[in-house]
């Protein structure tokens, strides 16, 4: 509801007011799974809000950093094969009292240091929604490849309404809204699982909302070098076709690594944290 509140009102993608009701709308989520915990009585219990750090570090460590590659990997494949949408001449860092190198290094070292803990909050308030309650539910109807690939399409759909105002794609490319949307319910299935393999693997919700950070922390960097008016749905940022190559691959691979039968029980969904993590 509040992401069709700001295209039904008038705002404008990008301005103070949708900003700050954009983040709020992450929220949703989290608010919308407690309050169904309070109707049906079903409790906190299981909100998987354990790090479960404990003979984990390694994959920690992965998920601290793994991000930043990926965004890294992709901005080098595509400016490998698309050369000339590479900005030479770094037109958008013009005019600052520091270098466009600077600038750019200094953004790098950002994203890599702080950017799974900077957004950490506004993306648990999505997370506590779509892994930490929506894909346990889903586990226990469907093999956990299907309920990754289900809590992935609607993640997706759940970002239309911003799309169609011009997130992450803008609006001056070929097939407006409707491939903008097609390709986010791409990265949004890929993306969720990732995070969805990790929160299996470590009964917590912590390494999505790790994750989700670090990619909303980098995920535009790329923009920065590019020339302007090329077709974001194609790249250069992680979640275009192109760009996102890298990411779909990584996904790929753990998706395979994922049981194909049903491997959560209803009766266990209660207890979910005191399930130990799985190693793999």
């Amino acid at each position: 509801i509040l992401f069709l509140i700001i295209p039904l009102s008038g705002m404008v993608y990008g301005e103070q007011r949708s900003t700050l009701l954009l983040t709020g709308a992450m929220f949703a989520p989290a608010i919308s799974s407690i309050l169904v915990r309070l109707i049906t009585k079903e409790g906190f219990k299981n909100m998987l809000l354990r790090p479960n750090f404990k003979g984990n570090i390694k994959t920690y460590l992965l998920i601290f950093f793994g991000p930043s590659l990926l965004i890294i990997v992709s901005a080098l494949l595509y400016f490998l094969l698309f050369p000339t949408h590479f900005d030479t001449g770094l037109t958008l860092l013009q005019g600052a009292e520091v270098t466009p190198s600077t600038i750019l290094l200094v953004s790098l070292l950002q994203v890599i240091l702080v950017g799974p803990v900077i957004n950490i909050v506004p993306t648990m308030g999505e997370e506590l929604g779509w892994r930490g309650y929506l894909l346990p539910k889903l586990r226990t109807l469907f093999s956990d490849r299907l309920a990754l690939i289900i809590s992935g399409v609607i993640w997706g759909l759940w970002h239309a309404p911003v799309i169609i105002m011009g997130h992450n794609y803008g609006t001056d490319y070929p097939g407006y809204p409707y491939v903008g949307i097609l390709v986010m319910v791409v990265f949004c299935v890929a993306l969720g699982i990732i995070e969805g393999y990790f929160t299996i693997k470590l009964n917590s919700v912590i390494p999505a909302a790790m994750i989700h950070s670090a990619m909303n922390a980098g995920a535009a960097l790329p923009l920065i070098v590019a020339k302007v008016g090329i077709n974001q749905t194609i790249g250069p940022t992680v979640a275009g076709l192109i760009g996102g190559l890298p990411l779909f691959l990584v996904a790929i691979t753990l998706f395979l690594k994922l049981d194909s039968a049903k491997t959560l029980q209803s009766d266990q969904i209660l207890d979910q944290e005191k399930l130990p993590s799985q190693e793999g």
